[in-house]
């Protein structure tokens, strides 16, 4: 089988579908999970945030660089599957967590993988919520996005614990996180997202038009970006996103395994991130963007990226330190010549 990248999106297509491994089987009424992470907000506090990771329909947009199918189905998400999934890890999570992300592996928006008659359901179970983050296609950016904005404010305080300490009166506030992977040009268009960046500042302007935070993911090591080009075109790719507005940047290594990206390396097209990069991404990225936003760096299987003897466990507390701050700290060896702790006052990394 040929490796070479097709030029058409259904020769594209098919090519991401050749080279796929075997789907897992999920029970779509069943969350793929919960994480309860701690993340620096707006006004500078250390919250926990739950995120919620939806089991429903796959993408329909096949990208170079996506796994994340693997956690979905290929059937439609049943009706009522999503406020299912949605209410047991309110549950599941407590009263105390105020800010939650929802994570479908895909678009929000699309009503194949969160049907719309479920907006309801699901606007109810989030009145408790401070902040609500979803993810979607800037494609998706639109009808369905304003009524559901609308029914979260018409269902503002609903869903509060009895116990809670707090008045919940005040709707959640919506972030929706769109990702824009790079502002290479070509490499965009090769990525197979069928999108340009025209097209992603249009979603923006939208999302700001209606009061809703935007939030951006950019890729560390992006294929098709020679690796000599990678951290220009980084910075190129943090400017364009704060000028989408951009109010939270998050650094997402590109990780291997969905079989399309191991076929693009043996063309050297792309080659797998090393743990160095992240670091490397993380510093750069943070002197770059300079409290114009908040800037974050994905620190979920940085395993998979690390050396069998790498100091994961210190230089992930390190980025998740940096992550908290907000600002770069000493590398390890800097540290152990006597530099500044990576511990901050009221952080804990």
């Amino acid at each position: 089988m040929s490796v070479t990248w097709p030029t058409t999106a259904a020769e594209r297509d098919q090519f991401v579908l050749d080279h796929r491994p075997r789907r897992p089987a999920h029970d779509p009424w069943r969350a793929q999970g919960v994480l309860v992470e701690d993340e620096r907000t707006g006004d500078g506090r250390v919250v926990p945030v739950a995120t919620l990771f939806l089991t429903g329909r796959e993408c329909p947009w096949r990208c170079a660089m996506c796994d994340l199918w693997l956690h979905t189905t290929a059937e439609d998400t049943p009706t009522g599957a999503i406020p299912a999934q949605l209410a047991s890890a309110c549950q599941a999570i407590g009263s105390e967590i105020r800010q939650i992300k929802l994570y479908n592996a895909g678009s929000f928006f699309d009503p194949r993988a969160v049907p719309e008659v479920d907006y309801a359901s699901i606007a109810a179970l989030l009145g408790r919520f401070e902040r609500v983050i979803v993810e979607s296609h800037p494609s998706l950016i639109g009808r369905r996005l304003e009524r559901f904005l609308g029914l979260l404010n018409e269902h503002a305080g609903e869903a509060t614990a009895p116990d809670a300490n707090h008045e919940a009166s005040a709707p959640p506030a919506l972030e929706v996180a769109m990702g824009l992977e790079t502002a290479h040009p070509v490499a965009l268009e090769r990525l197979h997202k069928r999108m340009t960046l025209d097209g992603f500042a249009a979603a923006a302007r939208e999302l700001r038009a209606l009061g809703v935070r935007l939030r951006v993911f950019l890729l560390v090591g992006p294929p098709f970006v020679p690796p000599d080009e990678q951290d220009a075109w980084l910075l190129r790719s943090l400017d364009a996103a704060l000028a989408c507005g951009a109010s939270v940047i998050s650094l997402i290594p590109t990780r291997p395994g969905n079989g399309t990206l191991e076929a693009l390396a043996a063309e050297r097209h792309f080659r797998v991130p090393t743990l160095e990069d992240v670091e490397r991404s993380a510093e750069i990225a943070l002197a770059h963007v300079s409290g114009r936003a908040r800037l974050f760096v994905d620190l979920w299987e940085l395993r998979r990226l690390a050396g069998a003897e790498s100091n994961l466990s210190e230089r992930k507390a390190r980025l998740h330190a940096m992550n908290l701050g907000q600002q770069p700290l000493p590398s390890l060896a800097d540290t152990c010549n006597g530099s500044d702790s990576l511990r901050q006052p009221g952080l804990t990394p």
